[in-house]
């Protein structure tokens, strides 16, 4: 085989396998019951193309937002349970946003698919009676695009980006630098042309020692949101970690500054 044929040969592989590389879901079916969160309770959301997905749910304390999260690409809402407590802990209502192709959800993930999943998701928390305008919108790593894309669709108090990137074509072009990624790539999560038309206030959120992402995404997607904004690089934190470096609690002054005192009907937008 030629060297020619032997880089095609790679090219195409990774073509095809790119959904497999890009989503690493845990398939598995998670209990809150058995977690670090047990005062969550499951719930079922349908999706415009007719999939019947399961999160978990923990409604607010009086006068606290609710958080829609939607997480990275590995795992699923289970792996989020020590989050969870802690959202839990300081009064949040939570929803663990349950993907297709995780967790024992039906479907296989895509971006179109995830983005989907969202909107069957928001529309569940106005059944739970929850106002937009009490709801953060928080994405994790790959969720970051994910909840960037809402963003664009639903007037909520505020948008939280933790660890995002600027799309998911620059972080494969980095990596896989030897194959033509931008012409190749399904999924393209680009968040950085849709960050600027979002219309409420932002919080990102990237640890310094980030491997996986570098923290020059969260700076570069700075640059272009829109005001009201705010950009809290941890030091120390890496990708997975920056609960335990200080995150929440750039939550909770996000909140508190930006987002405006008193009852959340009554929030800055």
């Amino acid at each position: 085989m030629t060297a020619v044929a032997g880089w095609g040969l790679l090219a195409t592989v990774l073509y095809v396998m790119q959904r497999s590389i890009l989503f690493v879901p845990d398939v598995a079916r998670p209990d809150p019951a058995e977690s670090r969160a047990p005062t969550m309770q499951r719930v079922q959301a349908e999706t415009g193309d007719g999939l019947r997905l399961e999160g978990w749910w923990q409604p607010p304390a009086p006068g606290r937002p609710t958080v829609a999260y939607f997480h990275g690409n590995g795992g699923n809402v289970g792996g989020r349970d020590e989050k969870a407590r802690r959202f839990i802990e300081r009064g949040y209502g939570l929803l663990l946003a349950g993907y297709r192709g995780y967790g024992g959800n039906p479907g296989s993930p895509s971006e179109l698919g995830l983005i989907e999943d969202g909107r069957a998701w928001m529309d569940r928390l106005e059944q739970f009676g929850v106002p937009a305008q009490g709801v953060l919108l928080y994405g994790e790593s790959l969720g970051s695009g994910v909840a960037t894309a809402l963003a664009l669709e639903r007037s909520v108090a505020g948008l939280v980006l933790e660890a995002p990137y600027t799309s998911i074509v620059d972080i494969a072009a980095a990596r896989y630098w030897f194959v033509p990624v931008r012409l190749l790539l399904l999924d393209r999560f680009d968040t950085r042309s849709r960050l600027p038309g979002v219309g409420m206030p932002v919080l990102i959120v990237h640890g310094t020692d980030d491997r996986v992402i570098p923290a020059s995404h969260g700076e570069a997607l700075f640059a272009v949101a829109p005001e009201p904004k705010r950009l809290v690089q941890i030091e120390g934190g890496g990708h997975t970690d920056l609960f335990e470096h200080g995150a929440l609690d750039a939550v909770d002054r996000f909140v508190r500054e930006v987002l405006g005192p008193g009852p959340w009907s009554a929030a800055r937008l």
